[in-house]
């Protein structure tokens, strides 16, 4: 009779094989705490938003997580994420500047060090975030990790384009605690999005892609799309220059997310 093996010792094995030796334990304990329905490590792991040693306060006061922005303007924020790689981001460099249309640009690290000379004749145009060294999944990551990935793409950026970034979007959308914790430290609002490119439902059908961004899309919405990745996301940058004249036709004006946020960041 062969030996049979619980539902739990199935996860843990998956979790073990997905994560990594190095960060199984870790990662095996919440999630026996999750199925346990037991409270999660207090103040370190992925979920704490307090620090260790549960004396230090966070630098900043509070954290901005946006979706949108309700308002009475009639702005729209595009955004890209992933880049800067020489497969797309020069074809979306060339499209906007064509337009004459500012976006901004969630970059990870490790592709701005090594591609960040595509940004030079247009970085004045744009605005830049920070997107984590390698695309790491945050909500995976505690404080320690959360603030190497990010502080490393944030001086990333100062370096390589002059700026100092006040904007973080996670991989995933995915957050922590631990990562809410580290925005606080870096002074970061947190930039989700409210419209996506859904490159892989109009695949066979760009026209419709071009169709429903230009319909859904409203005031004070921040879309995603990405600047480099599967090729199906070509599917959505084929149609930039009639995405764009669309939204225009709608009396909608393209601004980056920290204009869009204006004066208060929220």
């Amino acid at each position: 009779m062969g030996m049979q093996i619980s539902r739990r010792t199935a996860m843990r094995r998956a979790i073990s094989v997905a994560a990594g030796a190095a960060a199984a334990t870790t990662t095996i304990k919440v999630a026996e705490a999750v199925g346990a329905r037991r409270p999660l490590p207090f103040y370190k792991g992925p979920a704490a938003s307090i620090h260790a040693d549960r004396r230090t306060p966070p630098r900043n006061a509070y954290v901005n997580v946006v979706w949108s922005v309700s308002t009475l303007k009639r702005e729209i924020a595009l955004t890209f994420d992933d880049g800067p790689k020489t497969q797309w981001t020069p074809k979306v460099l060339d499209t906007l500047r064509r337009h004459g249309v500012p976006a901004t640009f969630f970059v990870v690290g490790r592709n701005l060090v090594e591609f960040g000379d595509l940004f030079a004749r247009d970085a004045d145009s744009h605005e830049f975030g920070n997107h984590t060294w390698q695309h790491e999944d945050l909500a995976r990551q505690d404080f320690d990790g959360a603030i190497e990935t990010l502080a490393r793409t944030h001086e990333a950026i100062i370096r390589t384009l002059g700026r100092v970034p006040t904007l973080m979007r996670p991989p995933y959308g995915h957050l922590g605690g631990s990562t809410m914790l580290a925005c606080a430290e870096l002074g970061y609002s947190v930039v989700l999005w409210s419209r996506q490119m859904l490159e892989s439902e109009f695949g066979d059908n760009p026209s419709g892609l071009v169709d429903y961004i230009v319909g859904s899309s409203g005031s004070g919405d921040i879309v995603l799309a990405h600047d480099t990745g599967p090729k199906d996301r070509l599917v959505a940058l084929d149609q930039l220059d009639s995405m764009i004249a669309g939204i225009r036709a709608r009396g909608l004006k393209f601004v980056t997310v920290s204009q869009l946020l204006g004066p208060a960041g929220a």
